[in-house]
């Protein structure tokens, strides 16, 4: 599947709002201790949100893709041997029913649904979602990107110009760096206008695609973060690859990946990361 039609990309948007709605939007605000537990680490939560929306969103997206592997994050947690699957599946749907879900579980708005579809180990649409504000990022491979408020109103998504790199504002989530490799992110830091991070892909990814921000560099590459904001920000003009230069593709589990606005300054970030 090189292309997704018209139908199947509303169909699947219709699923992501629907399951939030249901799952997601009823819950915010309303988490208790009951409904978190943590996974990895004590900050590495999930709640009853990312399980029933993971549940019903997965029931949605096999009807349209009955032949393709799921891959959802909290299945992934439950079963690793599933992303052991995705480099070699013709088809995969990659889905991360709520992004940011530190930020859902402390009552902020900063999270959201993120869907990719897959084909041949390369991402040929992406979608996210915002429940709060009810609207979403979109693309599909060589179709640029968009963004789609809540009444439909479609916008074409550009990254931001590239310019000096003591002007540029960018994600950088060092706490998730190897502690022997935080210091020499941290003077690299210092280079730039800003860095931060916001605990969640999904705004991250929009922040860079809309041009609000210039660059991100992430420590991991779990392809539910990433699946679809890579295409997205491809698609909104933007430049990205891992910091050794390879390109990214979904199957990954390794590196460092920096998108930027452009190749040139992509180049200009990197060194500025990796020498200092």
């Amino acid at each position: 599947m090189r292309e997704v039609s018209d139908d199947i990309f509303s169909a699947v948007m219709e699923d992501m709002r629907r399951a939030a709605e249901a799952e997601i939007l009823p819950r915010f605000l309303g988490v208790t201790a009951e409904g978190i537990r943590t996974k990895t680490a004590p900050d590495d939560l999930v709640t009853d949100a990312d399980l029933g929306a993971e549940r019903r969103l997965t029931e949605a997206l096999s009807a349209h893709f009955p032949e393709a592997l799921l891959v959802g994050e909290e299945a992934v947690s439950a079963d690793p041997s599933i992303l052991t699957r995705l480099g070699d599946a013709d088809l995969a749907v990659i889905i991360d029913p709520v992004d940011g879900t530190w930020n859902f579980a402390h009552g902020l708005p900063l999270f959201g649904m993120i869907a990719a579809i897959v084909s041949g180990g390369e991402t040929v649409a992406g979608l996210i979602h915002y429940p709060v504000t009810g609207d979403f990022l979109a693309a599909r491979l060589g179709q640029g990107a968009w963004h789609i408020a809540r009444d439909g109103t479609r916008t074409q998504l550009s990254v931001t110009p590239p310019g000096p790199i003591g002007e540029m504002h960018g994600f950088v989530p060092l706490h998730m760096f190897p502690a022997e490799e935080q210091p020499v992110y941290a003077r690299s830091m210092l280079h730039f206008a800003r860095t931060t991070t916001w605990r969640c892909s999904a705004y991250e990814y929009r922040a860079v695609a809309t041009g609000a921000m210039s660059f991100s560099l992430n420590a991991e590459l779990k392809p539910w973060d990433h699946a679809a904001g890579v295409l997205i920000h491809h698609e909104a003009g933007g430049y990205g690859a891992l910091l050794s230069g390879e390109a990214y593709r979904p199957a990954m589990t390794k590196g460092r990946l920096l998108l930027a606005p452009d190749a040139e300054s992509w180049e200009a970030i990197r060194r500025s990361f990796t020498e200092g």
